[in-house]
């Protein structure tokens, strides 16, 4: 039996049973929280057309609690998996053809962003009326994500909250 108050305690005969998608995107092993985040790094909105589950806070033998986000008809773009991978860089991504997984992969941090985050130094010159893309140096500080501005070297170590939407 599962405590209310205590998720550390579920009954196996208590998972959760979930339809299987016929061809899209599975992004399971989310930083537990972030699915919301991600469906808007992918651009889905109230009123949209693909069919989308999103699991939060699911126990995970890995992480203690993970979000999973099931979205059929779409493949997402290399840009997208920068950005969910700037979130989350454990998550792991799920192609589905005919309800079978046709590619798994992990997300990998790219050593260089440009254009998907804006850089919270009011003064930096990507914050002017000038036409310059922001560019963010990526690395893994200890378990940290930490992006570093190319133009005035601003430090960031919650990249979530700079994510420029789509």
């Amino acid at each position: 039996m599962v405590a209310c108050n205590d998720s550390t305690k579920v009954d196996k005969s208590d998972r959760l049973a979930v339809s299987k998608i016929r061809c899209g995107t599975v992004i399971d092993h989310i930083n537990a929280g972030k699915a919301l985040l991600v469906l808007r790094i992918l651009g889905i909105k109230p009123g949209c057309s693909e069919r989308v589950l999103i699991a939060m806070n699911v126990p995970s033998k890995k992480m203690g609690k993970k979000d999973i986000v099931k979205v059929e008809g779409k493949y997402i773009s290399e840009k997208e998996l920068d950005r969910i991978a700037l979130i989350s860089p454990n998550a792991t991504i799920n192609l589905i053809e005919e309800y079978e997984v046709s590619e798994k992969r992990r997300v990998e941090l790219p050593p260089v962003v440009e254009g998907i985050l804006t850089c919270p130094n009011r003064n930096c010159i990507t914050n002017s009326r000038e036409p310059i893309k922001s560019r963010f140096h990526v690395k893994m500080e200890g378990n940290r994500v930490k992006v570093t501005c190319h133009y005035c070297g601003k430090k960031i170590y919650e990249p979530d909250r700079y994510i420029v939407s789509r």
